[in-house]
């Protein structure tokens, strides 16, 4: 009788808990009660205890979608599978289904944890399903990127508390993303992705024990150094502010920064507006009208990121460890992060090799096209420069690193040797300098700047 009492109390105490955490199960084990496909000709069917998509021919992504919509905060746990690596998947959250899109045949939208068993490693990076494509590429954080290995079960967790999204992946930290857009209420679905080959068909993904908890929900922390992409403009969180991270632009003012060789901010050229520092269209030249600003704190090794929106055939730059010492006609001399329009503008196709492209390092660096994407002029793009204490330095593009280099290696003087800047003397290797944002004549919008000291 003692024994069957112990028995009964671990029972009941366990049942207690699961209970008091709110952990629901949306998957019987058995069968496709609870679920419905919205979208493709995929088939879904249960086999021993979990749910099996198969890859068709001929079929747009497809998606199995609980009926249990999901309001306000939850933990989103569950195991999945892909028996190769060729295809990918994913799992929606927070997602919502068009009816009347393409034709009838219906849309969903809306975020989605990718699963990427590809060597790029994004599985657990966020994807914006028919809207803003990728928020967070794996590549922000490259302790994320966890090669998600064919039949073999990887464990997935999703949370979202407010605006924040969290991603683990085998319980590693993944993604962290800060978003106006994120809406308080969505349904959650299971992707078989489209196929392009006929013999691609029959791969098989598999999901396990997929349960929500949405009260009682204890925020897992992050290890510190974990990058945020914050769609909130011109916001930081409490831990981006813990990491040190700083605004360099605060959305209402200009503290901070001051014209180029000037004590003051300049009178003309430029305007702050709707949480928006924009430099205005003039002539098309360098310097011409309201003339570059410089942030007044100067900067040796840091993390910096910065919003971006260009206008059609518009040219501008942010440049780093600017001196003010050359002397130079236009604008102020240093290391330049491009900012272009690459199908309009006539600097695209001078320098070498493309090295005046968007996002390289200017007329020096080409940056990569591979796996390089960005939002057309008119639209939010995501800049980023990390200079390490070692020197070593990297340039990114909406998350994806496009180009990376030592400086004041021998490579790089090579380069600077070959360049405009060959006239100055150990261009590039200050100690520490200014942000500089360029005036070049042409409307370019910037919110979110934000930077990091690293030591």
């Amino acid at each position: 009788m003692k024994q069957i009492a112990t028995l009964f109390f671990l029972f009941t105490a366990l049942f207690s808990n699961a209970q008091s955490n709110n952990w629901q199960s949306l998957f019987d084990g058995k069968t496709l009660n609870g679920w419905k496909q919205l979208t493709g000709s995929a088939t879904y069917n249960v086999e021993n205890g979990m749910i099996v998509g198969t890859t068709v021919e001929k079929s747009p992504n497809s998606f199995l979608a609980s009926d249990k919509r999901i309001t306000g905060d939850f933990v989103l746990e569950l195991e999945t599978m892909m028996t190769d690596s060729v295809s990918n998947s994913g799992i929606q959250f927070k997602s919502n289904f068009d009816p009347k899109a393409n034709d009838g045949k219906g849309k969903v939208y809306g975020y989605q944890y990718d699963v990427d068993p590809s060597g790029r490693k994004w599985s657990g990076g966020i994807y914006d399903e028919g809207r803003r494509e990728w928020l967070y590429p794996v590549s922000n954080n490259p302790q994320g990127q966890i090669l998600f290995t064919p039949n073999v079960f990887h464990k997935v967790r999703i949370e979202c508390i407010g605006q924040k999204v969290k991603t683990w992946l085998d319980d590693q930290p993944v993604s962290f993303l800060v978003d106006s857009l994120s809406a308080n209420q969505g349904i959650i679905a299971l992707q078989v992705h489209a196929i392009g080959k006929a013999k691609d068909a029959g791969i098989k993904i598999y999901w396990k024990n997929i349960r929500i908890q949405t009260k009682n929900i204890k925020e897992l922390p992050f290890p510190n150094g974990v990058y945020v992409a914050g769609l909130v403009p011109n916001k930081l969180t409490s831990y981006e502010e813990q990491n040190g991270w700083k605004l360099l632009f605060d959305g209402k003012t200009t503290n901070g920064w001051v014209g180029a060789h000037k004590k003051t901010f300049p009178e003309k050229g430029w305007r702050v507006k709707d949480g928006i520092l924009q430099v205005m269209a003039s002539n098309g030249d360098e310097s011409t009208n309201g003339g570059d600003i410089v942030s007044q704190q100067e900067y040796a090794a840091f993390d910096l990121s910065f919003d971006f929106k260009l206008t059609e055939g518009a040219n501008s730059g942010i440049k780093y460890f600017v001196t003010l010492n050359e002397k130079s006609k236009g604008s102020a001399i240093g290391l330049e992060y491009q900012l272009l329009d690459d199908e309009r503008h006539p600097d695209a196709k001078l320098g070498r090799d493309g090295n005046r492209t968007l996002g390289s390092l200017y007329d020096l660096i080409t940056a990569k096209k591979t796996q390089r994407f960005f939002r057309k002029p008119g639209n939010w793009n995501t800049g980023r420069v990390i200079v390490y204490p070692n020197n070593h330095v990297e340039h990114y593009l909406n998350g994806v690193k496009v180009l990376e280099y030592e400086r004041g290696s021998q490579a790089f003087r090579d380069l600077v040797a070959q360049s405009k800047y060959k006239i100055w003397p150990d261009f590039g290797e200050a100690p520490k300098g200014h942000i500089l944002i360029q005036d070049h004549g042409n409307e370019v919008s910037f919110r979110s700047i934000k930077i990091k000291e690293l030591k």
